[in-house]
Parts: C-alpha cells; sequence; structure tokens
C-alpha cells in the first residue's frame, strides 16, 4: 500500500502502458483448447488496413473486448483474435495515388494499425493474427476452390454485370449508386464477360431455414436475409413465339392474372431481342443504350421504365391470342427466365409502362363484395393497391373464362394441372439469391487457381502446385493489372497434357477470404483451411460487426461455413450463434460556403466551439482565423464531410481507458454515437474522481479489518446494499443485456454514494473497501488499465487476468430493512414516508394517512379505496 502524505495522481499514459507490458510480458491472452473451462468465442469484424483506426473501430473492437474480459472474469476459456482483410480496390488506388506497390502500402499500414490496436488495450491473442494478403492464408482458399470446381460447385459462363471503365473492374449491385461506381463515380455499362460463381444458390433454401436456429441474431437482419434470399413458389409457363419453333418461358408468382397477358417484356440481353435485333437498326440502337447503368433491382425499379417492341408476337397458351414481346429495361436476365408476362391491370410495373406505351390494359381479378362505388369499379387510369394484391381471400377471377369465381389458390391449381399435363409448364420454387460471382479483374486480390488450355480448357491448378502467388513487387499504372500485362506470369504448363497454357488473371472477390477467416483463427499453422482445433472453438459464440453488412459478407459468411461443413472441416451448421449489429459513430460538422456554392468542410479538431451555460453548441470558429464557421448536421464520421475523430489524439490526450468509457458509455451498442469531447471529458472526471477515491482510501496506510456484517450501523448497510445492488446490476448488463452505458452509469452512482459517505470508523473502512473492491472489478472489462493498477493499489497481489472472478452479489446484503414509499392522493404524489420493509399493511395506510401533506389533502374527504404497491407506491382513492 502506499504511505504517501497524497492521493498519487492518475496519469493515465503511465498507467496504461504499465498494464499493456505487464499483459504482454505474461502473454495473458493467447489460450489453447487444453482448458477445463467452458469456451467463449467473441470476435469483431477483421478489419481493413486504411492506414487508421477510426472511431467505429474503436467502438466495434472495445464492445467485442468488454465481452470478451467479463466471459474471462466468469470462468471462461475466452478467445479474441485479430486480423487483416488486406486485399481489395481501396489498396490499388492508394497505390497508384501513392506510386507505391499495394503490398508495401498495406504492411505498412498493418504494423501502424497493430499499435495503435495495442494502445487501446484490447484482450487480442496475438499469436493467431494474420493478413489475407500473405499466400500462407490464401493457399487455403484456393485449395477449397479447386475442390468446389471439381464437385461442381464453382462453374464458368458468361455474365452480364456492372463494369466500372475506370476502375476497369465488375462491381456488386450495391457498389452500383445513381448508375455510377461507388469509388470512380463514372458511369457504370453492362458488360458481358466470362466469370468464374460459386453456387450459393445450390444452398439457398438451407440458408433460409437456417435463419430459424439463429436466436441469437437480430430480426432485422435475419429479415433481411429472407428478403434477399427471396424464396417464390409459382409457375413456369411456356409461350410459343408466332412464326418459328421459338419459346418463350415465363416464370410467375401470380399465375392467376395469365389471363389479364396484353404482351411479354424480355431483358435487352434476351437470345429472341438480339434476334430481333439483327435485322432492326432502332432496336439494336436502344439494346446498345442498355448497356448503360447497372444491373441491380433496386436501381431497375426506380429509374424510368423505358421500351420498344421488338416485333415479335407471343401465343397465349389458353386462348391463343397474339400478344406482343416488347424488350423493357427494367427485366433482368439473370432473374427468372429472364422473360416477364405483362399484367398492365394488376402489376404496377406493367401498369406504368402500358399507360406509357398505350398497351392494352385488362382487369381479370376484382374483388367479391365490394364495399362501395369505388371498388366495385376497376379503372384502368388509376393504379389501386388492392388490383395487385394476392394476399386477400375477397378477390376473385373475371374476364378469365372457364376460371372465373375461382380465388388465387384455386387458379394456381387449376392453371399448373392444365400446363403440367400439356407439357407447357411445371410448378416451379425461385429463389431471388443469385449464384456468387467471384471474379474481379484487379490485380491485389487472391489468383483464381485455374489454367487455361487450348485441348483441355479450364483445369484446376493441382494441389501440390499452389499458391498461386500474387507477385508484390509491382508497378500500377491504374489502367491493366500488373498480372494481365506480365506473359511471363501468365505462361505455364498444363497439369493434364503438359502442353503450353496461361494462368487465369482475374483474382477473387475479397468477400472470399472475408466469408473463412473467423474459422482460420481457430487452427492457426493448419495444414488445410481448419483442423479438429476448429470444433472445440466453433460456432463463434459472440459476432460483433455493422448492420451495413446484413446480407453480403453475413450471407457469404453462412454459406462458407456449409461449404466447410459439407467438406467435413467443421461439425457445426453455422458459424456464429450470437450476433450484434453496432450502430454508427456520428459527429457534429462544420464547414464554410465557397464561391462556387459547395462546402469547405472542416475538422472538428481545427474548431473551437462555443457553448452556452448549459453547454449546448451555439457556434463555433475556426481556431487558425478566429473566424466564425457554420455548424452542419450531425452525421456518420466520413472524410467526405471531414468530421472524424483521430482516435489516437484522443488517447494521447485523455488515455485508452477513458475513451473506451465514454464509447461504452455515450449510447447502446445497436444505437448510433454521437461523438462529443465534452462527454469524453466527463467520463475522464469520473475515472479520476475513482482513483482519487481508491487512493484517499489508502493513502493513510490503515489496515483494513475483516467485514462483520452483523456489527454494521444503518448508513454502513446502506452503502453495502448500494454496493451488492450495483454488482447485481452490472453483471446483468454485461451479461444478458449488453447495455454497457446502463452499467457504466450503476458504477458511477456507487461512486457518488461512496463520496456522500463519511465513516473512518474500522468497519466503515471495511465496507469502503468492498464497495471500492467492486466498483474496480466491475469497471474492468471497460477501463482495464486502470483497474488493473486500482486492484493492485487496494492491497491485492492477484492480478485481474484470470486470479479474480466477477463479484457475486449478496442477497442478503441487497434485503432492505426500510423502504420510502411514495404516497398518492387521487394519484397525485403528496408526501413519502419511511416504513419497516416487512411493515404490516394498517401500519402503512395509518403513517400514510398521517403524513402532514397527505393529511392536508384528505381533509373533508372520505377515503373510497388503498392501494398499495409494495416496496413502492400507496395510493389513497378519496372523494
Amino acid at each position: 500500500m502506499s504511505t504517501a502524505a497524497e492521493p498519487i495522481p492518475y496519469d493515465p499514459k503511465s498507467v496504461e502502458s504499465h498494464a499493456q507490458a505487464f499483459w504482454e510480458d505474461r502473454r495473458a491472452f493467447e489460450v489453447d483448447e487444453q482448458s477445463d473451462k467452458p469456451k467463449f468465442y467473441c470476435l469483431s469484424m477483421l478489419p481493413y488496413p486504411s492506414g487508421a483506426l477510426h472511431m467505429g473501430h474503436v467502438r466495434n473492437y472495445t464492445i467485442g473486448d468488454v465481452i470478451s474480459r467479463y466471459k474471462r472474469m466468469t470462468g471462461h476459456n475466452v478467445l479474441q483474435p485479430m486480423g487483416w482483410d488486406a486485399f481489395g480496390l481501396p489498396a490499388e488506388n492508394a497505390a497508384i495515388k501513392n506510386k507505391t506497390a499495394p503490398a508495401k502500402w498495406t504492411y505498412a499500414n498493418i504494423e501502424h494499425m497493430r499499435s495503435q490496436l495495442k494502445s487501446l488495450g484490447y484482450a487480442i491473442d496475438w499469436s493467431r493474427e494474420f493478413a489475407t494478403c500473405r499466400p500462407e492464408y490464401y493457399v487455403h482458399e484456393q485449395r477449397m476452390f479447386t475442390r468446389l470446381l471439381r464437385k461442381g460447385l464453382a462453374y464458368r459462363k458468361n455474365s452480364v454485370v456492372n463494369w466500372d471503365p475506370v476502375d476497369q473492374t465488375v462491381l456488386a449491385n450495391e457498389q452500383v449508386i445513381d448508375g455510377r461506381g461507388w469509388r470512380s463515380g463514372a458511369l457504370v455499362e453492362k458488360r458481358e464477360i466470362p466469370q468464374w460463381f460459386l453456387r450459393i444458390t445450390d444452398y439457398a433454401q438451407e440458408l433460409l431455414d437456417g435463419l430459424d436456429t439463429l436466436e441469437g441474431w437480430p430480426e432485422s437482419v435475419k429479415t433481411m436475409q429472407r428478403n434477399w434470399i427471396g424464396r417464390s413458389e409459382g409457375l413456369e409457363i411456356a409461350f410459343a413465339v408466332e412464326g418459328g419453333s421459338d419459346v418463350l418461358n415465363v416464370f410467375t408468382t401470380r399465375p392467376d392474372t395469365l389471363m389479364g397477358v396484353t404482351f411479354v417484356s424480355i431483358a435487352g440481353e434476351h437470345p429472341l431481342a438480339l434476334k430481333a435485333a439483327a435485322s432492326n437498326p432502332a432496336l439494336a440502337a436502344f439494346l446498345e443504350e442498355l448497356k448503360h447503368g447497372g444491373v441491380s433491382e433496386a436501381e431497375l425499379e426506380t429509374q424510368e421504365k423505358r421500351g420498344m417492341d421488338t416485333g415479335l408476337k407471343a401465343v397465349h397458351p389458353v386462348t391463343g391470342e397474339k400478344v406482343p414481346v416488347w424488350v423493357a429495361n427494367f427485366v433482368l436476365m439473370g432473374y427468372g427466365t429472364g422473360a416477364v408476362m405483362a399484367v398492365p391491370g394488376h402489376d404496377q410495373r406493367d401498369f406504368e409502362f402500358a399507360h406509357k406505351y398505350s398497351l392494352p390494359i385488362q382487369q381479370v381479378i376484382a374483388l367479391k363484395s365490394p364495399r362501395n362505388e369505388e371498388e366495385k369499379t376497376y379503372d384502368p387510369d388509376t393504379w389501386r393497391d388492392w388490383y395487385g394484391d394476392k394476399a386477400r381471400d375477397d378477390l376473385e377471377l373475371v374476364n378469365s373464362g372457364e376460371f372465373d369465381g375461382l380465388d388465387y389458390r384455386g387458379a394456381f391449381e387449376a392453371l399448373a394441372e392444365r400446363f403440367e399435363r400439356k407439357g407447357q409448364g411445371q410448378r416451379r420454387v425461385n429463389y431471388r439469391l443469385r449464384d456468387w460471382g467471384v471474379s474481379r479483374q484487379r490485380y491485389w486480390g487472391c489468383p483464381i487457381p485455374v489454367i487455361y488450355c487450348a485441348k483441355c480448357g479450364a483445369v484446376p491448378v493441382p494441389d501440390s502446385q499452389l499458391p498461386v502467388v500474387l507477385p508484390e513487387d509491382v508497378t500500377l499504372d491504374g489502367v491493366k493489372s500488373p498480372i494481365k500485362a506480365d506473359a511471363e506470369w501468365r505462361k505455364t504448363t498444363c497439369p493434364e497434357c503438359g502442353g503450353a497454357a496461361e494462368r487465369e488473371t482475374d483474382t477473387f472477390d475479397t468477400f472470399m477470404e472475408s466469408s473463412w477467416y473467423y474459422a482460420r483463427y481457430t487452427s492457426p499453422g493448419a495444414k488445410d483451411m481448419v483442423d479438429k482445433r476448429g470444433n472445440y472453438w466453433l460456432p463463434v459464440d459472440q459476432y460483433i460487426g455493422g448492420i451495413e453488412h446484413a446480407i453480403l459478407h453475413l450471407m457469404y459468411f453462412r454459406f462458407y461455413h456449409k461449404l466447410l461443413r459439407d467438406a467435413r472441416l467443421v461439425d457445426s451448421d453455422e458459424p456464429a450463434t450470437n450476433l450484434l449489429t453496432q450502430g454508427m459513430v456520428i459527429a457534429e460538422t462544420f464547414y464554410r460556403d465557397n464561391a462556387d456554392g459547395s462546402k469547405d468542410w472542416i475538422n472538428p479538431a481545427d474548431v473551437e466551439i462555443q457553448r452556452d451555460d448549459k453547454a449546448r453548441m451555439v457556434g463555433a470558429m475556426l481556431k487558425a482565423d478566429g473566424q466564425p464557421v457554420k455548424l452542419g448536421p450531425v452525421e456518420k464520421m466520413s472524410k467526405s464531410k471531414n468530421n472524424g475523430v483521430d482516435p489516437q489524439t484522443m488517447v494521447e490526450k485523455f488515455g485508452a481507458d477513458t475513451v473506451r468509457l465514454f464509447s461504452m458509455f455515450a449510447a447502446p451498442p445497436e444505437q448510433s454515437l454521437e461523438w462529443n469531447e465534452a462527454g469524453v471529458e466527463g467520463m475522464a472526471r469520473f475515472l479520476r474522481r475513482l482513483w482519487t477515491q481508491v487512493h484517499k482510501h489508502v493513502v493513510d496506510g490503515t489496515a483494513v479489518p475483516a467485514l462483520e456484517v452483523a456489527a454494521l450501523d444503518a448508513d454502513q448497510k446502506a452503502l453495502r446494499r448500494k454496493t451488492h445492488e450495483t454488482i447485481d446490476k452490472v453483471g446483468n448488463d454485461y451479461g444478458k443485456r449488453h447495455s454497457f452505458n446502463t452499467a457504466i452509469a450503476a458504477v458511477m452512482e456507487l461512486s457518488n454514494a461512496l463520496g456522500k459517505f463519511d465513516d473512518a470508523s474500522a468497519q466503515g473502512r471495511a465496507v469502503r473497501q468492498e464497495a471500492l473492491e467492486a466498483a474496480v472489478l466491475l469497471l474492468n472489462p471497460i477501463t482495464p488499465h486502470a483497474s488493473h493498477a486500482l486492484w493492485q493499489a487496494l492491497g491485492h497481489e492477484e492480478t485481474l487476468l484470470e486470479d479474480v472472478p466477477f463479484p457475486q452479489a449478496d442477497p442478503d446484503a441487497m434485503v432492505r430493512d426500510s423502504v420510502t414509499l411514495a404516497v398518492q392522493v387521487n394519484g397525485k404524489l403528496r408526501g413519502t414516508i419511511e416504513v419497516a420493509a416487512d411493515a404490516p399493511r394498517d401500519l402503512i395506510e395509518s403513517l400514510a394517512k398521517a403524513e402532514p401533506n397527505t393529511a392536508k389533502f384528505l381533509e373533508g374527504s372520505t377515503i373510497r379505496k388503498v392501494i398499495i404497491v409494495p416496496g413502492k407506491i400507496i395510493n389513497i382513492v378519496a372523494g
């Protein structure tokens, strides 16, 4: 214990460097599978090594670290690893800008970001670290791909893609924004190029069914995945094409509207469209126009509806009527059959298209019992929602010949039976989910392990020749991939016939690396992707990351786990049991208007904020010139709005524990966190206050006696009750609710109670010691450096790593001798009374009536009823 005359001041830099050195010396967070403790695998989504941590990283990894440290304290064998999602287009763009190689830029960034993570004191097992751009990592990915190729789960075909003509690469639908590439801003084109795919659609139903087993995942994420998978039941129906042997197969979920078909829409890439365009220059020109813009369903839904008559006629499979075949810009070749039966009477998109091009509209669905004249009359000029609603049970077919009077299900069954009998169609389950296109045309990615031979075709690289190593010492010109430009790198021999051959020069989509990384952490050094250690650690017990990954990453993550299972590398069906999706970090924005009408966004670090007496921001000025700047909206931290806050600056100014504390206190994990430096300063004051309380307690060197519960007076019992109520609440907040902000608030209340407790007696010191120890232990998951130092200051030799369990609340300590009841008259608060916790009802009533202010409001009234809510309220109903 310290015997200094004055408490030791809180110096975050010294405290944190000491604790971090202590943990590193003992390799404190390295774990193995030999423990007799229950395992707990806590994983935050791995970062892209952009060069510097941002506050979103800090929040994400602090959440994971709090959960990990709490689980360590509750007796678990905890794995919390870290790696780097190191491939990708941003590294190429940065390399071109900085005139360096992507590998050199990436590895330098990893070194810097690793040091930043370590400065925040995360309990990470660094012995398992990897970068996905290293051959020893991606060799396993290449080997898995060749397995999938041999099993038919990987294949190559021509595909219409979003092509960014500036970045010279394929873009996912989500990377096309308003028809432009998300990074380059270039107008996206549609191109048909050969692409490699994984058959995720083979797992569509399993991926859908598996969502029902993920009880620990947010419903919002599961709903997004269900919608993305998009299971639908319908009929595939054949429409003959007049004047030849061609057939148009259409998939529809609404066969009940078949008699309302007035035209058929096909995609611009449909073979019939291309065939018709060969003799129709205007149509050919239109098809060329359609090549510009993205291919996402979202974009196709919102863009202006455009089309052109091909001149072809389709034959209605029931009536034999000839209907025109139109090319429409909203039909996707990659969804269904690339052809849609158009029912403008009962599909809003077709309705709008028909109005634009003056095509017929035919009603074939009506309300059985219309409630008014408006519902009785079908209006072909005004869309009403019920026109397209199949879910209503008060609808029936009209103008449909032999099918009149049938409802949706009845018509579905009747038409299915008819078409299956005549060979004109069949029942089919369709999915919105498309196979995963994994080819990218850029350099900085994992080489696809395929060799092209003129004689043998596409041949997988043999395992003995893996990895196919990506050359790292390259020069980028921003146009062509170095491996596409390097004839020597491409040159190889066919492993089957020994003839001259060339390597595939496309690289994998970076989602490939992030789809199985979680499994590699469990098996460092394994000869395959994962070994038997994987079944010890998997599935991940707690996964943490942003909700923006709900569809792509988290879908591929689940799919790849099933591939690992089917390769007999893991036993489980799903990769993660629980998922926590943290909110964004948002911050104030500041700007000045430029002469051209644009805004010059100014970083908060360069601004001096003016506040009123209630700490509300009322103005701001630029530190450099003292002149005002304008206050913009509070928005997500981003480079575009220049409102990012450098975590390293905050750590240097306030200390890592304070930054961690604010990150957990400012908002619940799933909500957005508004960055506020005044709030950070408040957390720093609280931490200093607790530090001072501990050191004032130990400064005189007086021994702390054993706690004698039976000897405690009322004030000592009250503090002890507060201590154990706090332990109970914080344990519940950490372990069940992940409500870290309310846990911190509870410890703050305990600290406030300690500040009011003025008792230097022997038992007073014992009660204070217990309360301080509890506060230090309860905060340990969030402020581990300060807790490490304060625990030792309180006289303990053992460390908080493994030796000290999370405190347990004593139920007896939380029993109250007396309670304060609010006294109401007719529901309005009139006073309070203090009564014994086990006081009988008649005594409570008499004390309440006698309370002076209450008695005044009862004068001249008749008491009709007395309602007592035990331990809380007594309400006297009088009149």
